[in-house]
């Protein structure tokens, strides 16, 4: 077989679960996963053979994917800023709107001009944060916790493959009594949960089926959660002048500002991802 025709052959297979456009991308990202061979090389060398070997493994992933199992699960791996990131069902896959917000953190970050500064991501699941800032201005001290030790293991092998140094603790956020093992930060980061248990029927079935429900969900009647608790926390933790950034739930931009400015941040800014939906607050401490 061709590696053209495994490619048609997969193609017409995702077309019965996906959009036409996200399954090119995902047959793309399946080819070139078990051949090896790019986008462009199969276009310009289409009769490149495949083995039997590659066949049988072709039809296993596209078994998972059929399932609604996300690609990024199937083969384990994830773009984000430019790295190649390991991830499984115990961290969320990365998402564009998080290279927004790291984006918004390293031009802020050179603004100052000043690199020499701590970092502290809560909830960080892969490492994708703090590895992501530290790999574009490696002065920066970089942190993170999580309350999964499964998650942990996927950040720190990420770290360590990224050649990037993060000080990873497993820590309970919501357990108040564990901060007084955290210390002061320039910057404050946070990716929370912030899905309200309602919205569930609007999602996807391969996010509700695969990806870890701990890091989605919040009780409907306490959406603001996670906020509430980076808030107090940020209060005791950010050293003078520093910012806290985080990631929201489009529906919760005008409540994330208010909670801030009610608790006496000076600046506080909602920003809009490339969708043009409320999706990230900036607040620099009190």
């Amino acid at each position: 077989m061709t590696i053209q025709l495994a490619y048609q052959q997969l193609l017409t297979q995702l077309y019965e679960v996906y959009e036409t456009r996200e399954a090119a991308n995902i047959a793309d990202m399946v080819i070139e996963h078990v051949t090896g061979q790019r986008k462009i090389d199969r276009i310009l060398y289409k009769d490149i053979p495949v083995s039997q070997d590659q066949q049988v493994q072709i039809e296993k992933i596209t078994s998972e994917l059929l399932q609604d199992r996300p690609i990024q699960y199937v083969l384990g791996e994830a773009w984000f800023m430019e790295m190649r990131l390991r991830v499984n069902e115990n961290v969320l896959i990365p998402r564009p709107e998080t290279e927004e917000l790291v984006e918004w953190i390293l031009t802020d970050i050179k603004k100052t001009g000043n690199k020499e500064i701590s970092l502290f991501d809560i909830g960080t699941g892969s490492g994708c944060i703090p590895i992501a800032v530290r790999k574009k201005i490696p002065e920066v001290a970089v942190s993170a916790i999580d309350v999964s030790g499964d998650a942990l293991q996927v950040a720190i092998l990420n770290s360590i493959e990224q050649k990037v140094l993060v000080d990873f603790l497993h820590l309970d956020f919501l357990n108040e009594e564990e901060w007084n093992q955290l210390g002061k930060y320039n910057i404050i980061v946070s990716n929370p949960p912030y899905v309200k248990q309602s919205e569930q029927n609007s999602m996807r079935n391969n996010v509700l089926k695969f990806e870890p429900t701990i890091a989605l969900f919040v009780p409907n009647e306490d959406a603001l959660l996670f906020y509430k608790a980076i808030v107090k926390f940020a209060k005791a933790h950010l050293k003078t002048e520093g910012s806290v950034y985080v990631e929201i739930n489009e529906a919760l931009g005008k409540d994330v500002v208010n909670l801030f400015k009610g608790s006496g941040f000076t600046e506080v800014i909602l920003k809009k991802d490339m969708q043009g939906k409320d999706r990230m607050v900036k607040a620099t401490g009190p």
